[in-house]
């Protein structure tokens, strides 16, 4: 894989791009995995978040109350999540011809709003307040309980998210680091990396306390609050710039594109390709359209015999191909 992400490619198997056919079928190993990670980070954060909003309350904790903030904002964005998932499976129709796809990122688009909005803006207002009246920490002992509960609950959730994640990467021969960055699974990335943000909001939150607790003073409550509020601004920022660029269209890499241009050349009756359009909709779905220039002498029914092998060669080169449209365009005469 080069450094810019980009898959690596071998001459005896098909290019994979980061996109696996098997995310949103109904089929095969990969099927539902994205849903079942996204279910468990929600089912863990709700808990979590009553646990802290409770500790909070007792122990007067700014960073508590700013992690149940935290918490509640990824359940509403893994709710989000879900409906993403569910909603970009519906089948092509007469009123959307190329499918639901991207409405998948439509809905991660929010659930990155509402991590802002709902955990980042709302943990830094605390951590100021908490810094502007200079409150003074109270019983840390109920809100340490929770915080280890919390770690133990978000690491399970992490786990699941990172197991996945691990596969996919495993599948495609990259770093799992790199595929976090470059896959249009959203729903995968997002999981991973508001776990981990939770995580590293929990040791905040806990050192928040412990400074209390040593100095008597409010302040480092205050900070780790407007911190964990950070973290969040910084991550919503992040997931939403990537379903931004989902949303609007993204192509196929560089050398995805070469490769399918060297595809449609090798068919017999295609003399050249004039323009190549891309796109991804979907973790599994990719949309290919060609302007391309057939021989001259090809009959009806060699073209159409061309069409064919060439979606056939397009679909063996990158699996997740959905839709393959060719336009019969002759050259542009210079003279």
């Amino acid at each position: 894989m080069s450094a810019q992400g980009e898959p690596e490619q071998s001459p005896s198997g098909p290019v994979r791009p980061l996109l696996d056919p098997r995310v949103g079928s109904s089929k095969g190993p990969g099927a539902g995995g994205s849903a079942f990670t996204v279910i468990v980070a929600a089912a863990a954060n709700f808990g979590v978040a009553l646990a802290k909003a409770v500790a909070g309350v007792l122990s007067g904790s700014s960073a508590m109350l700013s992690e149940a903030g935290h918490s509640v904002a990824d359940t509403v964005t893994e709710l989000l999540l879900l409906i993403a998932l569910k909603r970009s499976k519906k089948p092509a129709d007469d009123e959307h011809p190329l499918g639901y796809g991207p409405e998948r990122y439509i809905w991660a688009l929010l659930a990155s709003v509402a991590t802002f909005v709902g955990g980042g803006v709302f943990a830094v207002y605390d951590g100021i307040r908490a810094l502007a009246q200079g409150e003074k920490p109270g019983n840390p002992l109920v809100s340490y309980i929770v915080l280890a509960v919390a770690f133990l609950l978000e690491g399970f959730s992490l786990r699941t998210g990172v197991k996945q994640a691990t596969g996919r990467a495993r599948h495609f021969r990259v770093p799992v680091l790199r595929y976090l960055r470059h896959t249009p699974d959203t729903a995968v990335k997002a999981v991973v990396m508001e776990d981990t943000a939770a995580l590293a909001g929990l040791v905040l939150a806990a050192l928040g306390l412990l400074g209390g607790q040593l100095t008597g003073s409010g302040v480092w409550d205050g900070v780790a609050s407007v911190l964990i509020g950070l973290l969040l601004v910084v991550v919503a920022w992040v997931l939403g710039r990537a379903n931004t660029e989902l949303l609007i269209g993204r192509a196929l890499p560089a050398p995805v594109r070469d490769a399918v241009t060297r595809e449609l050349r090798a068919v017999q009756d295609i003399d050249d390709v004039l323009e190549l359009t891309t796109m991804v909709q979907g973790p599994g779905e990719i949309l290919i359209a060609a302007k391309v220039d057939f021989r001259d002498i090809s009959t009806s029914d060699q073209i159409e015999q061309a069409c064919e092998e060439a979606e056939s060669r397009l679909r063996a080169l990158i699996p997740a191909v959905r839709r393959v449209y060719l336009d019969p365009t002759p050259p542009r005469n210079t003279d």
